[in-house]
This record gives C-alpha cells, sequence and structure tokens, in this order.
C-alpha cells in the first residue's frame, strides 16, 4: 500500500452528532484527529487542546495572516479554522487524519487536496435534526433558528461531497464512514505505487 495517509473530511449540519461520529472513528479505528481552531467560547466539559483549541480572535487573524491554516471559515458569528502543520506533518507519516470542518472549509480543503475524502453526515430529517439541537441545552431558540437556517443554506453543497452517510444510528453511521474510507483506500488509483512494487518483485523471483 501506498505510504502517505489520508484526508478525511467530514462535515455536517450542526447538531447532526458528527462530533460524536467522529470521536467514534479515533476511539475505533485509530485515525488521527485534527483538532481545530476556534473563537466560540468553550462549552461546558471542554478544554483548549482537545476539542478545539480556544483562541481570541486577534490570535485567529495572526494565523491567517501567517498563512496557518489549511482553511478557515466564519460560522453563526466565530471563526473555525483547521491549523496547518498537524495535517500535513501526519499525513506525511503516513496517518490518515480526519478533519471535522463546516461547509465552507471543506470546499476550501478541496481545492487544494484533490484526493481528500469528503463525507457529509446528515440527520434523517429537518424535524429529528431540530430535535437534535433542542436536546442540547446549550444554545438558546435564537441560536437554534440560526443554526437551522444555515443548514438550509448548506444543503445546496450536499452535493459536492462524495459520500453522504445517514446518521440514525451511531453504530452502523460510524461503520459506513470507516468502510467508506477503507474502501477508497483500496482503490488502484490509490495504490499505483504498490502496484509497480509488488510486479517488479515478482519479475526478480
Amino acid at each position: 500500500m501506498d505510504k502517505k495517509g489520508h484526508l478525511i473530511v467530514i462535515s455536517g449540519f450542526s447538531g447532526v452528532g458528527k462530533g460524536t461520529v467522529v470521536k467514534n472513528l479515533v476511539d475505533k479505528y485509530g485515525y488521527s484527529l485534527s483538532i481545530s481552531a476556534t473563537t466560540r467560547a468553550p462549552r461546558e466539559g471542554e478544554v483548549d487542546g482537545r476539542e478545539y483549541y480556544f483562541k481570541s480572535v486577534a490570535d485567529f487573524q495572526n494565523l491567517i495572516d501567517y498563512n496557518g491554516f489549511i482553511e478557515w471559515a466564519q460560522y453563526v458569528d466565530n471563526y473555525y479554522g483547521t491549523p496547518r502543520k498537524f495535517v500535513e506533518t501526519e499525513m506525511a507519516e503516513g496517518r490518515d487524519v480526519i478533519l471535522e470542518i463546516e461547509v465552507q472549509g471543506a470546499m476550501n480543503v478541496k481545492r487544494q487536496y484533490p484526493d481528500a475524502i469528503l463525507i457529509f453526515i446528515a440527520a434523517p430529517n429537518a424535524e429529528v435534526l431540530k430535535e437534535r439541537l433542542a436536546g442540547r441545552g446549550t444554545e438558546t431558540e435564537e441560536v437554534i433558528n440560526k443554526r437551522m437556517k444555515r443548514a438550509a443554506e448548506e444543503s445546496h453543497d450536499i452535493d459536492e461531497y462524495d459520500y453522504i452517510v445517514v446518521n440514525d444510528d451511531l453504530d452502523q453511521c460510524v461503520q459506513d464512514v470507516n468502510s467508506i474510507i477503507v474502501c477508497k483506500k483500496c482503490m488502484r488509483e490509490n495504490n499505483l505505487s504498490f502496484i509497480e512494487d509488488i510486479k517488479r518483485e515478482l519479475q526478480m523471483k
């Protein structure tokens, strides 16, 4: 198999459970997770450097100026970005890296890394999505409505993704996403070096 790691972009509507899906993928299958930077305030239980790197707007903008992000975007009054150095180091060392990012950021990654695997996590329907947002208990009705409006906007870009996975049952969703990644890694075009190596080795026997 070719040794360079793969870049996996996972997006989804706010409240769809993509964070839980990603956590399970990392825990069960050993993927590397790129930790995003954000200017939003930590939620209860979140730790700087674990869920996010929590930064001031000034610090975030400074990193933008120094090309420190693969992508960044503004989402519901806050900035989010993917630190460049970690991702490129992990991939160079042969590890598969998951980016959990918003649609706008995913489109930027796709332009820079055409071989990235883009996966969109969806809820079974809009009503379930709103129920999950309300069930968090962390957002006001106004913020929930903002997130639903944003989801409607994001839905226009779903067809830019390679794969769509519905998060109806968590375990099945995690298994489906992992299967997609494994299948993509096994495709011929992702194993050209291996093919040449095995041909050469067999000719020498």
